[in-house]
C-alpha cells in the first residue's frame, strides 16, 4: 500500500486494557415501550431494536458521572491493572466522541482527576468510532521514536441526552416513519468506558505485541452520519453499503494476506447484527471468531473495539493472533494486527 496508511511496529505492546460498565441498564423493550404512541401512530409494530439490529439492552452513567469521570475510572483500572507508576506516564490521550465542551480538551481533566505529572503530554483525539485505534497508533510511533515510554488511551461515552431528545422529538406529533429511520441510529448507541496501557514489549514482559496495520479513507462518504449531543442523523441503508465497500477496497488494499484469516480472534467494532454480519460475509471471516459485544452494549462508539478487548483478555493464551477492524464515520476504516 503506497503512502502512509501502511505502518509496521517493532517493540509496542499493550500491558493492560480494561473496561468500565455502566450501571444503568436500559433494555430496548422499555425503549418501546415508551415509543409505543409514536410506533402506533405511524403503523409500525416495536421490535425493531431487537429483531432488526440486534440489539437487547444498553447501557447508561448516572448523571453525576460524566463522560471525562467514566474516562477516569477507566483510566485508573488500567493503571492499577498494569502495574505502571503513573509518574512514568508520558502520554494521555482522550478519544472520546462524546464531549461538554469545546475547550479546554477533556483530556487535562482526565490528566488532572488521575494525579497524573506535569511531564505527561495530554491532548484529545476524535476520528468518530476510530478514535481509540487512532490513539494506540499515535502512542505506538512516540513508543517507537523513543518520545515516551509509556501512554495511556482512555475514551468515555454516554448516550443519556442524545437518547432521551430522540425519543421525544420521535414523540411529537409531527414526526413520521422517514424520522424514524433517519433517527434510529440514536437509539442503537450505549455507554461505557474503556482504557489501555502501552508500552515497549521488550520492557515489559507478558505485555502483548502490536505488530502493524493500516488506514483507509473514503471520505466522499461524510455525510452520511453526522452527529451531536443532541442528535445523529444517518442514512443507515446508505452507510452500511458503503462502510462494507470501504472496509473490503482497504482489505484488499493491504495486499495478499491469507494468514488475515487465519487468527485466533476477531474484535470487530460493534454497531448491530445487521452490520456485524455484512462485515463477516463481506472479509469472509469465521463468524465464530467474532465475539459480539454490541446485544448487551449497543454502540460504544470508539469505547466499543477495547471494550470488546477486554472482555475477551480472560480467553485469550500467549501467542494468539488477532485483528482489531473498525469502521468510523467519515468514513475511515482500519485494521490493528496484535499477538498475545
Amino acid at each position: 500500500m503506497p503512502g502512509n496508511a501502511n505502518f509496521h511496529f517493532n517493540d509496542v505492546a499493550i500491558i493492560a486494557v480494561e473496561a468500565c460498565e455502566p450501571p444503568i441498564v436500559v433494555t430496548s423493550t422499555e425503549i418501546d415501550e415508551r415509543l409505543a404512541p409514536f410506533y402506533e401512530r405511524i403503523g409500525t409494530p416495536p421490535g425493531l431494536l431487537s429483531s432488526l439490529v440486534g440489539i437487547e439492552e444498553r447501557r447508561q452513567w448516572p448523571a453525576d458521572i460524566s463522560f471525562m469521570d467514566a474516562a477516569v475510572l477507566a483510566g485508573e483500572k488500567a493503571l492499577i491493572s498494569s502495574g505502571i507508576s503513573r509518574e512514568k506516564i508520558g502520554l494521555i490521550i482522550d478519544t472520546s466522541v462524546c464531549r461538554e465542551r469545546l475547550e479546554p480538551s477533556s483530556a487535562v481533566t482526565v490528566h488532572h482527576k488521575l494525579g497524573m505529572p506535569s511531564t505527561c503530554i495530554n491532548f484529545d483525539l476524535s476520528n468518530a468510532c476510530l478514535g481509540f485505534v487512532n490513539g494506540m497508533h499515535m502512542a505506538g510511533a512516540m513508543l517507537e521514536s523513543k518520545q515516551i515510554d509509556y501512554a495511556l488511551i482512555v475514551d468515555g461515552e454516554g448516550t443519556r441526552e442524545i437518547s432521551e431528545n430522540t425519543i421525544q422529538g420521535l414523540l411529537k406529533k409531527e414526526a413520521t416513519f422517514d424520522d424514524l429511520f433517519l433517527n434510529f441510529a440514536s437509539l442503537t448507541l450505549g455507554s461505557g468506558s474503556a482504557a489501555m496501557v502501552i508500552g515497549r514489549q521488550s520492557e515489559n514482559p507478558g505485555s502483548h505485541s502490536i505488530l502493524g496495520g493500516f488506514f483507509h479513507a473514503a471520505s466522499e462518504h461524510h455525510d452520511l452520519c453526522v452527529g451531536s449531543l443532541q442528535s445523529m442523523r444517518t442514512d443507515t441503508s446508505a452507510l452500511l453499503k458503503a462502510g462494507t465497500e470501504v472496509a473490503k477496497q482497504a482489505w484488499e488494499a493491504g495486499g495478499p494476506k491469507k494468514e488475515w484469516l487465519e487468527k485466533d480472534l476477531y474484535i470487530l467494532h460493534q454497531v448491530s447484527l445487521v452490520h456485524t454480519k455484512s462485515m463477516i460475509d463481506v472479509l469472509g471471516l469465521p463468524s465464530d471468531k467474532v465475539p459480539m459485544t454490541f446485544p448487551y452494549y449497543g454502540n460504544i462508539g470508539p469505547a466499543a473495539i477495547p471494550i470488546t478487548l477486554a472482555n475477551e483478555q480472560a480467553n485469550l493464551s500467549p501467542g494468539d493472533t488477532l485483528l482489531c477492524l473498525g469502521i468510523g464515520s467519515g468514513l475511515n476504516t482500519a485494521l490493528l494486527e496484535l499477538q498475545w
